[in-house]
């Protein structure tokens, strides 16, 4: 949280809603580095993506899908000085009232390559947008929520999906660098607890139509998409969903970072979906976490801005076969590797005026 000497300055301004390139980017305590356009202009490719779809066509009843896809990130402020006022009573002349900081952000991907098991025909194209965010990030200056074993909830994340997606997810801030494994396997699957060893099981005749066997596929020949051409390149796959990321950010000298990891089930957190997304595959819970990292560049004092993030969202369908109640949920993970390329870019709406994107994104 910022000093009370800030938030003291923040209550006497007030609201300030301003152009990024005007507004004082020292009220944004943890967002502090994120506003402007971050992509993978220059690191194309590094955006990946993992999900399991009903597929009642096919031999398991779902399929399993993997995107590669570039994106762009852009991050603007909104407001320094968002008022929520408080009815406790104000003591020793302190002010009840708390005092947010709103950045405005809004994700485009756009897929490059795409594989599922088994094969579908049903595969977006290339080259089209797969995933349109407008949301906020917020930083709760004072009067922020605490837990004793996660720690002080100052940042969330609200963010719009059109599938028919709302997100509120709370978060914490941390200076870390270390990028943990994320498993990608369906919890509560026919196999149970076993789904794991099961996976590992080299592929043969006996195992290739059983109910994991789409996990199985893509461990023992993981999605390379347009890198398969890279030596020793690992590609995405399901076991550890994150060594892309730790690939990445090995070959760099990290300067400082920081970790902002938010959660749809930290206190009033959640996801509301329209009544089709909750009746098919419900995505009940979320968590994300973004490293913003500050790397040595060409020179001392110009380093760059790299961010990277791991989207894990549990997808709920199917009766569950391992003997308790409820359904099957099913990991959709997505991760990339992002360098920031603008400090101050245009608004999403020029750049689609200008032809950067097609505002016909689903």
């Amino acid at each position: 949280m910022l000093t009370e000497s800030s938030i003291e300055d923040i209550r006497e301004t007030g609201r300030v809603i301003t152009p990024a390139a005007e507004a004082d980017k020292t009220k944004l305590g943890p967002l502090k580095d994120l506003p402007g356009r971050w992509s993978n202009d220059a690191l194309p490719g590094r955006g990946w993506n993992i999900i399991a779809l009903p597929f009642f066509e096919g031999p398991f009843k779902y399929r399993l899908l993997m995107n590669q896809y570039n994106e762009d990130l852009t991050f603007e402020i909104a407001d320094t000085g968002v008022p929520n006022r408080g009815i406790e009573t104000a003591a020793a002349g302190i002010s009840g009232d708390q005092f947010v900081v709103a950045l405005d952000y809004q994700q485009v991907t756009t897929q490059i390559a795409a594989a599922d098991f088994p094969e579908s025909g049903l595969k977006a194209r290339n080259e089209t947008p797969i995933h349109h965010e407008p949301g906020l990030f917020l930083h709760m200056t004072n009067k922020a929520r605490s837990d004793e074993a996660l720690g002080t909830f100052d940042v969330a994340r609200l963010g719009t999906i059109p599938h028919g997606d709302s997100v509120l997810a709370l978060g914490t801030v941390k200076k870390s660098l270390g990028i943990p494994p994320m498993s990608g396997l369906p919890v509560g699957s026919r196999l149970g607890h076993t789904v794991l060893d099961e996976v590992l099981k080299p592929v043969d005749e006996a195992n290739r139509n059983d109910y994991v066997a789409p996990y199985r596929h893509f461990h023992h020949a993981p999605f390379k998409g347009t890198l398969a051409g890279l030596p020793d390149f690992p590609g995405f796959e399901p076991v550890d969903t994150t060594r892309l990321l730790r690939e990445a950010i090995a070959g760099e000298t990290v300067l400082e970072t920081t970790v902002l990891d938010f959660d749809t089930t930290i206190e009033s957190g959640g996801i509301l979906n329209i009544p089709f997304v909750v009746d098919e595959a419900n995505a009940t819970s979320m968590r994300s976490i973004f490293w913003i990292h500050k790397v040595k560049g060409n020179s001392p004092d110009k380093p760059r801005m790299l961010l990277q993030y791991a989207q894990f969202v549990f997808l709920d369908f199917f009766p569950r076969g391992d003997g308790s109640p409820g359904l099957i949920r099913w990991p959709h993970i997505s991760i990339n590797t992002m360098e920031k390329v603008e400090d101050d870019p245009k608004p999403m709406y020029a750049m689609v005026r200008d032809g950067k994107f097609d505002s016909n994104v689903a």
